[in-house]
């Protein structure tokens, strides 16, 4: 007898315990519906990259150096008159191999080239222009983007919240019912980048290395714009409506 008025006790106490809470913060008879959605927003380029370089060939090494030294001081020297700062300036590679093929069979090959940003995109083509007057043959780019693109992404997350939730009144009322809270909101980041134009043209066919020729005038750049895409996860809790 004892034991079975203790069983019963448990049994009285189990009946008044309430129910765990749902951890995904959902109350009593709420649907728990979860959406995506993204946002796109466009920005004008700031800045500008692009690589220019010196190949030089002697008989040795130590003469094709010599030049390739002088050289690059004085594209360095036309940066500089252009008020483009030693720390927008980046040595990417130094490099001197003998020529074991073709005509110069035998002699010394050193090659320089230099990273170059340009923080205002209407000087690009005039700083093009000036490294290859000072003696550049090799130049590629220029590959335009944004400095802060988490700032000019502002606009997309906007975007990507409402667009979520629009789908998720697009369920609710297929399923006849209603939103009642937003339960959490998670930042998904960048979900998908559109590359400038030129960087597509890239992907699509893999240029050989630009020899440049001596260049007159500045050639014109066309900044036009670049796309950042964002995406947002949110949870909703539904109820009838």
């Amino acid at each position: 007898m004892k034991q079975l008025l203790v069983v019963s006790g448990l049994i009285a106490l189990a009946g008044c315990t309430p129910g765990a809470p749902d951890p995904r913060g959902l109350e009593e008879n709420e649907t728990f519906l979860t959406v995506t959605g993204s946002g796109r927003a466009e920005a004008a380029p700031d800045q500008a990259l692009f690589t220019a370089g010196l190949s030089s060939i002697a008989a040795t090494a130590e003469a094709a150096s010599a030049r390739n030294a002088e050289t690059m001081q004085q594209i360095t020297a036309a940066l500089a008159k252009l008020d483009i700062p030693a720390r927008d300036i980046q040595t990417r590679n130094l490099s001197v191999n003998r020529i074991t093929w073709g005509d110069n069979r035998g002699k010394y090959e050193a090659a320089n080239t230099l990273a170059v940003r340009v923080r205002n995109t209407d000087r690009v083509g005039q700083a093009i222009a000036a490294v290859t007057a000072a003696g550049a043959n090799i130049v590629s780019g220029p590959n335009l983007s944004v400095a802060d693109p988490e700032k000019a992404n502002l606009g997309a997350y906007d975007l990507a919240y409402k667009a979520a939730r629009a789908k998720a009144d697009a369920y609710a009322k297929a399923a006849g019912l209603r939103i009642t809270r937003v339960l959490a909101i998670h930042d998904g980041g960048q979900g998908g980048y559109m590359p400038p134009m030129a960087e597509m043209d890239a992907r699509m066919v893999a240029p050989p290395p630009v020899v440049a020729p001596q260049i007159a005038q500045a050639p014109p750049v066309m900044t036009g714009t670049n796309a950042g895409i964002v995406t947002v996860r949110v949870d909703f809790a539904l109820d009838a409506d």
